[in-house]
């Protein structure tokens, strides 16, 4: 594949993740996106970043694929719904980069955590980048809505040290009109989690007069503690910080006025699960 010049001046770490990429690999062939896809040598990611504390255990590096079949009304990166905005990455370019970071993230107790986008939409590269991680010492965790899960083994699945599990709402309904898409497999992924005993932290937007009913919460709080393997629960306020993305991006936008949670409203929801016996924060 020869790389343009769009490719060639992207660095793939990135100061954030709300910095806006778009097109990157829009001269990439089809037949190498499949190709791609299909054997996971070379994936398309949104970047690198580093220093993360709220990705996982500890300081961590953090994979951010791009491509997701979901359409999240609050999404904070909507540039990642598209495969083909990312920077496509070998995986040896991919492990190479995660390498510069090893000793750190040891001192810190950190690991990769690969986000996205949804990253099992390039589940081959997942599972190779996590091999060349875990080959490194380094701890893995992968964040995603589980929608895909089916896409790994048992046995890939056990290499993973942690699942960071998005469950946004329980009510079917309410689910599809937030994301497209329906929950049930979300929730079968998570039951296949609890089976196998991999750790899982449960990731929750909190979103006020969106994903604030108190009954739909009590609902996935009993339904997560019932699990038994999940060991806490983060409780994510909304935030504008991706509302830019969308702006520019020309897509309509219906969050304009929704201020973020207060103090409150996250202490009362955090109250829910905490009632279920999980730790919430």
């Amino acid at each position: 594949m020869s790389e343009d010049v769009s490719v060639i001046q992207t660095p793939l770490e990135a100061k954030s993740p709300f910095e806006l990429r778009v097109g990157i690999s829009k001269n990439v062939p089809e037949a190498d996106v499949r190709i791609a896809l299909a054997t996971g040598d070379m994936g398309f990611l949104h970047s690198f970043t580093t220093g993360s504390a709220v990705d996982g255990p500890g300081v961590r590096v953090v994979a951010w694929t791009s491509g997701c079949m979901w359409r999240c009304l609050y999404c904070h990166n909507p540039d990642t719904w598209t495969m083909t905005n990312g920077l496509p990455v070998t995986i040896e370019k991919a492990a190479e980069e995660l390498r510069k970071y090893r000793h750190g993230l040891e001192v810190m107790s950190g690991g990769l955590t690969i986000s996205g986008g949804e990253p099992l939409m390039q589940h081959r590269f997942v599972v190779k980048l996590f091999a060349a991680a875990k080959a490194m010492g380094v701890h893995t965790a992968l964040d995603t809505n589980g929608y895909y899960g089916d896409r790994l083994t048992d046995e890939e699945l056990d290499t993973i040290d942690l699942v960071l599990l998005d469950i946004k709402t329980w009510d079917p309904e309410r689910h599809r009109q937030l994301t497209g898409m329906d929950v049930a497999r979300t929730l079968e992924f998570a039951l296949r989690l609890a089976a196998r005993r991999r750790k899982v932290w449960l990731r929750y937007v909190l979103v006020p007069g969106l994903t604030d009913d108190p009954q739909d919460i009590a609902k996935i709080a009993g339904f997560t503690a019932a699990l038994g393997n999940v060991e806490r629960v983060d409780v994510l306020p909304f935030h504008q910080l991706g509302r830019y993305k969308w702006k520019q991006l020309g897509m309509n936008y219906t969050f304009d006025n929704v201020e973020p949670p207060s103090h409150d409203l996250i202490e009362r929801t955090c109250a829910i699960f905490r009632k279920e016996g999980l730790t919430a924060h």
